[in-house]
């Protein structure tokens, strides 16, 4: 796709002492304006601000403000647009270089801001108004994985092998599509306390959440859900009349792609489903406290049991290396691949998800193969090393996994490495992309990927708070 091509800036790079990864050579005393004028922004939060103004204040390296506030306030400066529908905030919310609102992106792209909405009444409107929108969004379609701000548009998509919709930008189903929402939801509740956005129709759409990953269980048929594309990318499409490679019925939920976009080649996600086990444990709290409903709350939570014994038993493989470790796709055959990609639910963010604890043995077994030259899509350079996709093709990593890096680490040289590598590999634009050559960090997809500048502004927020020093 035409947002995935190829940019070149300028920068130079320097060794850094910290486990190979570099650092960026200070070539100039001033640092260019590279964020929207403020009569250009979308939105503006004071609470945000007030944030942006004390890390530039307390962080004594003046590059990691700039890139601090280049990338914490990109999603509200470039992605959002709050209104009003019936009375109530609907924010739509699109996904940086393209035009529609994923139901992932969009959560992830106002995230780091819920630690702000008790400061900020006009931020916890937009908030609340991703949360209608996005119980919209699903009721719509639960199977799409984004969505067009006009409910009657037709898409560039319109002739994939689906059942597709005006309105939908993209029919991928993707479980974390389900999931990230209820996270979403779930957080707002319980800092604001808040019960306004779930109203019945995000009852409903919750009712229609349990239903889709049911049918995607697959236990007594292949489900309503089928896509193929006209490509010539076999990631973009699935196998066998567009239901993908068989699987066998015990418990998990299947799903055609991974968070990537990319299509999974054996159709349980392990990721995915950890996140799904963490997903529906949030909603049934939330149907049985918000609206009492002892019965809805017993059937979620005896799916995410299901999903969760499902796991143990299929999802654990024993590595040569790296000992007993969760495999990233399986089939319930026995069939399983071993990898991981920096797209989120991944298996090294597990515990980031709320999925897993970060000290448990099989996750830090699996972290370590993840992060070395056993995990195909590791990959390490003059310039840095991490974790990539098939995405955006070899050798090149993805700034999301060097955040997740960092946010999943007790380690402070390596908490540290990831700060110094992501303030290196901007390129000069200041802000974070989609991916960039492992050798050259100029070369890179997408200069305009507001959740990558999301998850940056949340790794460095963070470690601020917790461990300032990390930053000097």
């Amino acid at each position: 796709m035409k947002h995935r091509a190829f940019a070149r800036g300028a920068g130079l790079l320097a060794a850094s002492p910290w486990l190979g990864f570099p650092a960026l050579a200070a070539t100039q005393s001033t640092l260019p304006v590279v964020r929207p004028a403020a009569s250009q922004r979308r939105f503006r939060s004071s609470a945000v601000e007030a944030a942006i103004s004390e890390f530039k204040q307390q962080v004594k390296d003046p590059e990691l403000g700039w890139l601090f506030e280049n990338c914490f306030a990109n999603p509200l400066d470039t992605t959002v647009t709050a209104s009003q529908r019936h009375g109530r905030p609907d924010t739509y919310v699109r996904v940086g270089d393209l035009d529609a609102m994923g139901l992932r992106d969009s959560a992830a792209q106002v995230w780091p801001y819920l630690q702000f909405v008790t400061q900020d009444a006009a931020l916890r409107q937009l908030v609340a108004g991703v949360i209608y929108r996005q119980a919209r969004c699903i009721l719509l379609d639960p199977y799409a994985n984004s969505f067009y701000n006009d409910p009657a548009q037709v898409g560039e998509w319109q002739a994939d092998h689906t059942a597709m919709r005006t309105g939908v930008h993209e029919r991928k189903w993707e479980i974390d599509s389900l999931c990230y929402p209820i996270r979403l939801a779930y957080h707002y509740w319980k800092i604001t306390g808040d019960e306004q956005p779930f109203d019945a129709q995000w009852r409903q759409a919750i009712g229609l959440v349990g239903q889709t990953l049911r049918e995607q269980q697959r236990k007594t048929s292949l489900g309503p859900y089928h896509f193929q594309r006209a490509t010539l990318t076999a990631a973009n499409t699935q196998p066998l009349a567009g239901y993908g490679y068989p699987t066998k019925p015990c418990g998990l939920i299947a799903s055609a792609f991974r968070p990537s976009d990319d299509a999974t080649l054996l159709p349980f996600l392990v990721p995915s489903n950890f996140f799904a086990v963490a997903s529906l444990r949030q909603a049934a709290l939330m149907l049985n406290d918000i609206y009492h409903d002892g019965a809805a709350y017993q059937e979620l939570m005896a799916l995410a049991d299901e999903i969760a014994v499902a796991l143990r038993q299929h999802a654990i493989v024993t590595h040569p290396t790296h000992g007993p470790v969760y495999a990233y796709e399986v089939d319930g055959y026995g069939g399983h691949t071993l990898l991981d990609e920096a797209a989120v639910p991944s298996l090294l963010a597990l515990p980031y998800l709320g999925a897993v604890p970060r000290n448990e043995p099989t996750y830090q077994n699996t972290r370590r193969l993840a992060l070395s030259a056993d995990n195909p899509f590791f990959y390490q350079g003059q310039a840095a090393a991490g974790i990539g996709s098939p995405r955006a093709g070899p050798d090149m990593i993805w700034p999301l996994g060097l955040a997740m890096r960092g946010l999943t680490s007790t380690d402070d040289a390596e908490i540290r490495a990831c700060v110094q590598t992501l303030r290196a590999t901007h390129a000069g634009t200041g802000y974070m992309h989609e991916s960039f050559y492992k050798d050259d960090p100029t070369r890179y997809t997408r200069a305009w990927f507001a959740a990558a500048n999301a998850l940056l502004g949340e790794f460095l927020w963070k470690v601020y708070q917790k461990r300032p020093a990390l930053l000097g």
